[in-house]
C-alpha cells in the first residue's frame, strides 16, 4: 500500500453517490478545496462518530471554500440510509470496487481482533484547487477528525 502524498496530483474519479448520481472529481478542481476521507463502513459506530462531526460543522467547511467527500466500499442503497438515519449534509461516494482507495493507497491489509483482512485504511486528503494533495490527515480520532480538519484549513486561510 502506498499512499498518495503532499505535492501529488490527486487521482481523478467519478464514482456514484448516495443518491446513485455521478460525481466528478474533476468539476470541483479549481473551483473548491475538496477534502476526501475514506472510511471502512457506513453506520458503524467510528465511521457514524466521524461523519456527524462533519455534519455538524459543514457551515464552517463551506466558509473556508472546502467540500466533503466520504468514501467507502458501501454500495449506494446503503449511503442513502446513513444519510437519512444521521441526517447527513455532504455527499458520499461508492468505492464498491475500492478502485479509488487503491488509487489514493489506503486500501491494504489490516488486523482486528486477531484476524487479518483487506479494508479501508481511515485516511483524509486534502486536494487544493490546483487539483494537488494539500494535507494528509493521518493522526486523529474518529470524535475529533473534524476539529483537526477545521484547525489545519484555518492555518492555511
Amino acid at each position: 500500500m502506498k499512499t498518495i502524498t503532499v505535492g501529488e496530483t490527486a487521482p481523478l474519479f467519478t464514482l456514484l453517490d448516495e443518491n446513485s448520481n455521478e460525481v466528478a472529481l474533476a468539476d470541483y478542481i479549481g473551483k473548491k478545496q475538496v477534502l476526501v476521507y475514506f472510511y471502512p463502513k457506513a453506520m458503524t459506530p467510528g465511521c457514524t462518530v466521524q461523519a456527524q462531526g462533519l455534519r455538524d460543522n459543514k457551515a464552517e467547511l463551506e466558509q473556508l471554500n472546502t467540500v466533503v467527500f466520504g468514501i467507502s466500499p458501501d454500495e449506494p442503497k446503503r449511503l442513502i440510509k446513513f444519510c437519512q438515519r444521521d441526517e447527513l449534509n455532504f455527499t458520499l461516494l461508492s468505492d464498491v470496487d475500492h478502485s479509488v482507495a487503491d488509487a489514493f493507497g489506503v486500501w491494504g491489509l489490516k488486523k482486528f481482533m486477531g484476524k487479518e483482512y483487506d479494508g479501508i485504511h481511515r485516511l483524509t486528503f486534502l486536494i487544493g484547487l490546483d487539483g494537488k494533495i494539500s494535507h494528509v490527515f493521518n493522526k486523529f480520532k474518529t470524535k475529533d477528525h473534524h476539529q483537526v480538519v477545521l484547525d489545519f484549513l484555518k492555518t492555511e486561510n
